[in-house]
């Protein structure tokens, strides 16, 4: 049993090649560090550092929103869309940061006044059943002209964000940026349209795959 969920710390300056055991130190700065929970991949022999937005700590979420909505304020964005789920609860707490009165939400409910044009076919690591990502067509009018930053928590294996961007183009709509609060190992590279954004994909950490080493686990 894990006595913890998503600690703050100070940076402990441990070595980043482990062995690591039931957490790993992700670093957020000089000053302070998170410890994300490792978990097991099916295989048995490969694990992930976990990030789940909302059910961490609010003082986890506002070290996360804080130090995106300073990176992502270089693009001088107007407006702020997340993805579901979890990348909502980062959306909303970046927006308040950067002082906009609102966010739009994307969604995988869909209304019965939305529109199919404005779907896409999405899934994750952690959901990997497909669905349906919807944009809400009363939303246009605020994103037409504006300077739009898609965010979402975690990026992994970036299905999700390339599903988002996939979104915006149909709406016509090419964001300044892309903002999440974690990498999550390097499996996103393989997806060009995510290498394309070169600098206007901002993250506030990183973590990597990990792979057992006796008891504990190594980053691969």
């Amino acid at each position: 049993m894990q006595h913890f969920w998503q600690d703050l710390a100070p940076a402990s300056g441990s070595p980043r090649e482990g062995p690591f055991s039931g957490y790993y130190p992700a670093a957020l700065d000089d000053a302070l560090e998170l410890h994300l929970p490792i978990r097991v991949l099916p295989d048995g022999e490969h694990a992930l550092c976990s990030l789940i937005v909302n059910q961490a700590s609010f003082a986890v979420v506002d070290a996360l929103a804080a130090r995106l909505a300073l990176k992502l304020a270089e693009f001088e964005p107007e407006v702020i869309i997340g993805l579901p789920t979890l990348g909502l609860t980062l959306a909303d707490a970046v927006a308040r940061r950067l002082g906009h009165s609102r966010y739009v939400a994307c969604g995988t409910s869909r209304k019965f006044w939305y529109d199919d044009a404005l779907s896409v076919p999405v899934s994750s690591v952690t959901t990997p059943d497909e669905k349906r990502l919807y944009l809400d067509p009363h939303m246009l009018p605020l994103l037409a002209g504006r300077r739009v930053v898609l965010t979402d928590d975690v990026v992994s294996t970036g299905r999700s964000i390339v599903a988002g961007l996939a979104l915006l183009r149909a709406a016509g709509i090419e964001p300044v940026s892309v903002g999440c609060a974690m990498l999550q190992s390097e499996a996103w590279r393989g997806r060009s349209e995510l290498v394309a954004l070169g600098d206007r994909l901002v993250w506030v950490l990183a973590s990597p795959r990990l792979r057992r080493a006796g008891a504990g686990w190594v980053p691969e």
